[in-house]
């Protein structure tokens, strides 16, 4: 694809950038190179957050206009000022034609992009948090309100559902799909000692795990897991974005919680393929997670996606094994990767796609495959406030499990960040699913009710008096930011 070509002729598009985090940051320094995008916006909580970071990235002060009012953002948007403001409601009006959503809170996101996609405007989802509760549901809101919501390129979710859909165009039979984990494990067999996320633990046992004949792979994945116990190797956040994964292509786990190896990326087209060929997969699914365990010197998947596929025509394969692509031993199945995961840096292909071009990254037509849904994983009390945080946006003593796709009746597991900075109304036992009768949720909260609009939307409505309650306090709310 020739993207000089795509966008050719096309006028700036302005943005309002909401969070300036990690990913905003790293979107606003590459903004300013990108002529097509206009940074125009930027929301954040704690506004002088915001200001520091656009000075930070080259902006001068002249240039800012903290607004704390609608009148003062639409006067300083009249100016050329780049507008600063810690409220949504403030900056609603102004005629932006993408809303950037990173802020990573689920609350906040849902408002933010709601209130986007009910005025027509387009949203580029990078809030994963926000898109595995309500993802679907914004995406069908924008579709009919001629916008679209869409996952963001610079993270997995948009990277790995374009190599999915690239894959499916070309007719590849894919078997196995997923991500390289955020943090590879690097094991230097001189020390003895495994690196990740800049955590280093002694492992002598890994070097007579790194290859070798002696036991079959899946015997020395499993031997892996064990000797780097210490190593949390279920991520939230993984299972989050292969969630969003799974929503857009209608591709799904083959377990709820991931059998997340920790593998070698020559070994991932032996391992993501079907058990009767010597794979993980017991029960035909695709989408997974591995740590990548590599040698210092060696390469890394960046964070990147994948999918493996069936070698179908042996001779093609060898051929193309010759060159270099990543082959099981039998030549049954082979890896092809994106190996990138540049953040902001790439964000504006998807900024452009859907202002430019109407498009969505993510799939063709919203669909609620599956959940993202919280467990406990030791005993919790009545009135444990499951308190979010960290980088990763974790729960203390709550993990994440994938599972299909229901109506939020009160026995309904509980999306992990519908969960989340909700108080328990009554105890949990460890190993038990946080259902939403578990939770304290005031019945006005947006998330919740957006939550029950996309449940009425792909489920039908339900006869209980809080779902309809919560579907007409959405649609009032609607009402009111039109």
């Amino acid at each position: 694809m020739n993207y000089e070509l795509r966008y050719k002729g096309a006028a700036p598009v302005s943005v309002c950038l909401a969070g300036a985090g990690g990913f905003g940051r790293s979107f606003l320094v590459q903004s300013r190179s990108i002529p097509l995008i206009a940074v125009r916006i930027v929301v954040e909580r704690d506004a002088s957050i915001a200001v520091a970071t656009l000075k930070a990235v080259g902006l001068e002060e002249s240039e800012i206009a903290l607004c704390a009012s609608p009148a003062e953002a639409a006067a300083a948007w009249e100016r050329g000022n780049m507008v600063v403001v810690d409220d949504m409601a403030h900056v609603a009006a102004l005629p932006y034609q993408v809303l950037v959503e990173a802020t990573g809170h689920p609350e906040a996101g849902a408002r933010h992009a709601h209130m986007a996609v009910s005025a027509g405007r387009h949203v580029a989802l990078v809030s994963k948090e926000v898109d595995s509760v309500i993802g679907p549901g914004l995406s069908a809101m924008a579709q009919s309100n001629g916008c679209v919501a869409t996952p963001v390129d610079g993270d997995q979710p948009s990277l790995l559902i374009s190599l999915i859909t690239w894959a499916r165009v070309l007719g590849l039979e894919i078997i196995g799909a997923g991500k390289s984990s955020e943090y590879d494990f690097v094991y230097d067999p001189d020390a003895k000692e495994l690196t990740c996320n800049g955590r280093v633990i002694s492992l002598p046992g890994m070097a007579e795990l790194m290859s070798g004949p002696d036991v079959t792979l899946l015997d020395r994945v499993a031997r892996r897991a064990q000797v780097a116990s210490m190593i949390n190797q279920r991520a939230v956040p993984d299972l989050c974005e292969l969630s969003v994964v799974a929503n857009a292509t209608g591709l799904q786990p083959d377990r709820a919680d991931f059998h997340s190896p920790i593998a070698r990326i020559q070994e991932v087209p032996s391992l993501f393929r079907p058990a009767e060929e010597g794979g993980l997969f017991a029960n035909g699914g695709v989408l997974d997670v591995f740590h990548c365990l590599r040698l210092p010197t060696e390469l890394s998947l960046a964070g990147g996606v994948f999918i493996t596929v069936r070698c179908n025509d042996a001779e093609t394969w060898k051929m193309l094994g010759e060159k270099g692509h990543t082959l099981a031993p039998d030549g049954r199945t082979a890896m092809i990767a994106t190996p990138r995961h540049l953040l902001g840096v790439e964000a504006a292909t998807t900024i452009l796609d859907a202002a430019i071009l109407n498009e969505t990254n993510g799939g063709v037509k919203p669909a609620h495959h599956v959940d993202l849904v919280a467990c406990a994983t030791a005993d919790l009390p009545a009135g444990t406030v499951l308190s979010m945080g960290g980088h990763h946006h974790t729960i203390d003593n709550v993990a994440a499990r994938i599972l299909p796709a229901r109506r939020l009746d009160e026995d309904a597991p509980a999306p992990f960040y519908l969960a989340a900075n909700r108080r328990l109304r009554q105890a949990v036992r460890a190993g038990a699913n946080i259902t939403m009768q578990d939770l304290e949720i005031p019945e006005e909260d947006e998330l919740l009710g957006l939550r029950r609009w996309q449940d009425g939307h792909f489920f039908g409505l339900s006869d209980a008096p809080a779902r309809n309650e919560g579907l007409e306090v959405h649609q009032q709310r609607e009402e009111k930011v039109r």
